[in-house]
């Protein structure tokens, strides 16, 4: 027994530094900032989830002073079983034939906000006004090519009142606008616990061949902030997919290497929440997806990358055509494409990337006219998100180094639209609940039908990082561009109503991540959060005056502080 228990105890000494890290986490950010250097490889392409996001540093990284946090613990996956001699043939040569485990967490995250709802990209927490909570710990295995995953989140939200707009749908705390969304104002009027099964899967995997069946988090394209058409915003939802992980090609005879590539299918299930309708017939979507990207050896740094998403009700008879990824119908079905650029410099610590969307592909009802439509407006339904990143040594003497990033995003209806009808990039009049799953949106987190800007200084100095950001974003102005479509420039009313009726968020805070010894790490932040004219409703200057132009003002403050243990 005592030699078995040091036979064990030996083998969990083997760890890999590197391992799987959840998306936005604060070792997937550290570790992109090293790839921003040259210093570390992004293991994936465009599709990236927790079980794809496995890091790995270059031999000169491990020891480098540009590597930060290396005195740091950001999590290893422990080897608990190395066979003595590997059985090597055709099958077992594409797959790893150890036994790994990696324990996540525990991690726990609160906050709080004074006035209005504040927070994006943090899975089934809605961090509503009052107080908020989320935990989340779990473990990974993986042996012989198989990777099974347990993280899920439980999370508690306050849900104090505050002023909302009046709902266009059947439960009063619904949207107020729109032609099929399920994105809820408030979630009700009660406090309220969540279990999400969060980044759990169990995959099997032969070289880069990859399926799997879970609830993982995807997001799609480079964006830092606001991807268009995939993020970890919302509640994860149930999903199968196969396709091949991150991969280099060779040609056949000639042994040339072209680059790399990555290709990804998947089919989930989407659900609605409870504060949309009282139909229980349609609420359910299935969502289809499929990601491709190229990286080419003769360009080193650049990716290129093509997104295509469908949704359709999971109980139409026509779903199973949808399976087929290029299969374009536009008839009961949502259809969403993006197109993305990301180059990274890393002998300057540079990086450029963009992400261009397209709803509808097409401008025109013919297929015969359908080219002509293309080169006769191109841009229709068109939105992008925009971003760079600058590595910026600070003070080298004490190991302090910086990074700015810059996104800019935009969701906004086209201009064409004033001859047709009210249009957002997030609704859907035939899948109702639009680009949603349990009320909160798929992608960008702030919604769709407006635009954002974002300028952050990160300093990551050894004991930590702090984040200090300031930004602004018109959650969606199509909702006023909705009430001018098919007017005349002669409705002088519309026009004072609503020509600065705006809604705007201004904000400016900070985020900080200090490891108090070398596994425990502590977090705290704070945020200013401006909300100019939060019910699309300033009001006049006095009884005479014909403009509505005085803005209504919020002011809420948002306080998080939280704790996570690296094993």
């Amino acid at each position: 027994m005592k030699k078995l228990y040091t036979f064990f105890v030996a083998m969990l000494s083997c760890a890999s530094i590197f391992s799987q890290e959840a998306l936005k986490s604060t070792e997937e950010e550290y570790y992109d900032f090293l790839s921003l250097q040259g210093l570390a490889e992004r293991p994936t392409l465009g599709y990236r989830t927790l079980s794809d996001s496995e890091w790995t540093l270059t031999e000169e990284a491990k020891t480098a002073d540009e590597n930060v946090w290396k005195n740091n613990s950001l999590g290893s996956k422990w080897t608990v079983y190395e066979p003595a001699q590997k059985t090597d043939n055709f099958f077992t040569r594409g797959i790893d034939q150890s036994i790994k485990v990696k324990i996540y967490g525990p991690e726990w995250f609160n906050s709080y906000n004074t006035a209005a709802p504040y927070g994006q990209n943090d899975g089934a927490l809605w961090q509503g006004k009052g107080y908020n909570t989320s935990f989340t710990a779990g473990a990974r295995l993986e042996a012989y090519g198989l990777e099974a995953t347990f993280k899920p989140q439980l999370s508690f939200s306050q849900n104090r009142e505050f002023d909302i707009m009046p709902s266009a749908y059947d439960n009063e705390y619904g949207y107020f606008w729109g032609y099929g969304v399920d994105a809820p104002q408030r979630f009700g009027d009660k406090a309220f616990f969540t279990y999400d099964w969060g980044d759990t899967e169990i995959r099997y995997t032969w070289h880069n061949l990859t399926t799997g069946l879970g609830t993982q988090a995807i997001w799609l394209g480079p964006a830092w902030l606001n991807p268009l058409l995939h993020s970890n915003n919302a509640p994860s939802y149930p999903k199968f997919d196969i396709g091949l992980r991150k991969t280099q090609i060779h040609l056949p005879w000639l042994g040339w290497y072209v680059g790399d590539v990555e290709g990804r299918m998947w089919i989930g299930y989407l659900t609605e929440s409870d504060y949309f309708d009282n139909d229980e017939d349609n609420d359910h979507n299935m969502i289809n997806g499929l990601s491709l990207s190229y990286a080419p050896s003769f360009l080193p740094g650049l990716t290129l990358g093509a997104n295509k998403i469908c949704l359709s009700k999971w109980n139409s008879k026509n779903a199973v055509k949808y399976l087929n990824p290029l299969y374009d119908a536009n008839d009961n079905e949502d259809q969403k494409l993006s197109l993305t650029a990301d180059w990274i410099f890393p002998k300057v610590g540079f990086e450029v990337y963009g992400e261009l969307g397209i709803d509808d592909y097409v401008l025109g009802y013919h297929n015969n006219l359908k080219l002509l439509s293309i080169l006769r407006n191109p841009f229709h339904t068109t939105t992008y998100t925009l971003g760079l990143k600058k590595k910026i040594p600070i003070y080298e003497p004490k190991n302090i180094h910086g990074e700015i990033i810059f996104e800019w995003n935009n969701t906004e209806m086209t201009q064409d639209f004033q001859f047709e009808w009210p249009y957002n990039f997030g609704f859907h009049h035939i899948t109702t609940q639009g680009y949603t799953n349990r009320g909160q949106w798929i992608g960008s987190g702030i919604g769709y039908g407006g635009n954002s800007q974002i300028l952050a200084f990160n300093i990551i100095y050894p004991k930590g990082n702090t984040l200090l950001f300031v930004s602004r974003n018109n959650p969606d102005n199509n909702y006023i561009y909705s009430k001018t479509i098919t007017t005349t420039s002669n409705d002088k009313d519309l026009y004072y109503r609503w020509y600065v009726a705006y809604k705007a968020n201004f904000n400016i805070g900070f985020s900080t991540n200090y490891f108090v010894t070398k596994n425990l790490s502590m977090n705290t932040g704070f945020a200013y959060n401006l909300i100019i004219n939060p019910e699309y409703n300033p009001s006049k200057s006095s009884e005479s005056a014909n403009f509505y132009q005085v803005p209504a003002k919020i002011h809420n403050l948002h306080f998080q502080l939280g704790a996570k243990y690296n094993f």
